[in-house]
């Protein structure tokens, strides 16, 4: 039985993955499959965020520890929760099995500008500075990470609730946006074996960043012609599809751990 760990981004949750879960444990019957919140988010949205990626991998190290889940783990994350999965599994090496890297973004790899696309920059600083209620700031998340927010218009009523009951402090959404400009991933590839998705449509993170991680560390990757960057919201039967895809043709050439 494969463990499979999933890691969500910025201010995200792991209920934020959805039906997603569901969808990936149909494909996958015999995985275990743990969705953790980073420290700042979620059931843990009391503590403070760490100021850096690699400390946000130790927590979910020592967390999956005290749940008694031994490796080797799988980890699929996307954004700042792949950013995590990629110092894992640079620190780590044989606690990984493989990583799918989902819409992510590295240092030195991708310039800023590459990692957020400038058009947003407005919208995002408008909204830190003058607040406003929930509802705004999250319309303004689904806007930005999907290319057709009205077909997920559903999932507004859940981030809603998910926010009120376990409201992400100010503080803590800048100290992971600190943690995910300050990290700079080694030039060298993880030993572990690794897929790359990502959004052709992307609207927040520019595709060139996973499509030069990809290059830099010879990584398998796969875009996604229409997707924004929520791309399991987006098309979650496709990531499954790409993963499972990705998994067979390892292990029929022998390269899978």
């Amino acid at each position: 039985m494969s463990t499979w760990i999933f890691l969500r981004g910025l201010t995200r949750e792991a209920r934020h993955w959805g039906d997603f879960s569901a969808t990936f444990r149909a494909a996958f019957p015999d995985a275990q499959i743990v969705a953790l919140d980073l420290p700042g988010n979620g059931s843990l949205h009391t503590l403070a965020s760490p100021l850096s990626v690699e400390a946000m991998a130790a927590y979910c190290r020592a967390e999956l520890g005290s749940r008694g889940i031994p490796p080797p783990y799988h980890l699929l994350a996307m954004s700042l929760g792949a950013m995590v999965a990629a110092a894992w599994a640079a620190e780590q090496p044989r606690e990984i099995a493989a990583c799918v890297l989902i819409n992510t973004s590295l240092r030195p790899f991708s310039p800023f500008y590459h990692r957020l696309r400038p058009e947003n920059y407005l919208a995002l600083c408008q909204r830190a500075l003058l607040g406003g209620d929930g509802r705004e700031w999250e319309e303004l998340i689904l806007r930005l990470t999907s290319r057709d927010p009205q077909k997920h218009e559903q999932v507004l009523d859940s981030w809603l609730a998910y926010r009120r009951e376990c409201p992400v402090s100010v503080g803590n959404a800048l100290r992971q946006l600190l943690a995910a400009s300050r990290y700079r991933a080694g030039a060298g590839k993880p030993v572990a074996p690794m897929l790359i998705l990502a959004s052709s449509n992307d609207a927040l993170v520019n595709p060139r960043c996973s499509r030069r991680v990809a290059l830099h560390w010879h990584a398998a990757i796969v875009e996604h012609p229409t997707a924004g960057h929520d791309l399991p919201l987006e098309d979650g039967p496709w990531v499954v599809e790409q993963v499972r895809l990705w998994l067979s043709s390892r292990r029929h050439s022998g390269r899978l751990r």
